[in-house]
């Protein structure tokens, strides 16, 4: 099924997305009675919402430092070459590194940006000279500690002042 233009979404189904952005693990008869609908057609909402390809997953947020990866770090990084193949081999491989959280493709000086969590600041090294220093494809790589990261409003509205 091909995917939903935002004219193909109404306000139900906009509710919906909203609610379970704030929260995922709503049961349906609490989302359905949220947003005003049966919960019948509430599941079947999603289901359609999920295999048009507009809601794409239901994810949990961890405490990386309970997992033993206290330590995060933004990585720009810049390519040597522009080539198509040269960019989706560096996307598979730096996607499938252990730590990596996401992997931002991006426009301007640099061609990434990858987010990781390592368990100290010796793992983030190891981490940059083994795979990305090192890596055929790369120019430059350039390390931002993470401080701090909250979660903003999204498309929703005002953030969640916790």
């Amino acid at each position: 099924m091909p995917n939903l233009s935002p004219r193909d979404l109404d306000d139900i189904d906009r509710a919906i997305l909203a609610a379970l952005s704030d929260d995922a693990r709503i049961p349906n008869n609490r989302l359905a009675e949220r947003v005003g609908i049966a919960p019948s057609t509430c599941v079947a909402r999603v289901r359609a919402l999920r295999a048009s390809g507009v809601l794409q997953g239901f994810h949990a947020e961890i405490d990386l430092a309970a997992l033993g990866r206290p330590l995060q770090a933004m990585i720009a990084v810049r390519l040597t070459v522009h080539d198509r193949a040269q960019i989706e081999a560096f996307t598979h491989a730096v996607r499938a590194l252990p730590g990596v959280l996401w992997v931002f493709h991006v426009a301007g000086v640099n061609d990434y940006l990858v987010w990781v969590a390592a368990s100290d600041a010796q793992d983030l090294r190891e981490f940059v000279v083994d795979h990305l220093a090192t890596h055929p494809a790369v120019a430059h790589a350039e390390t931002s500690l993470i401080y701090e990261h909250k979660r903003g409003p999204g498309i929703w509205g005002a953030a969640d002042p916790a």
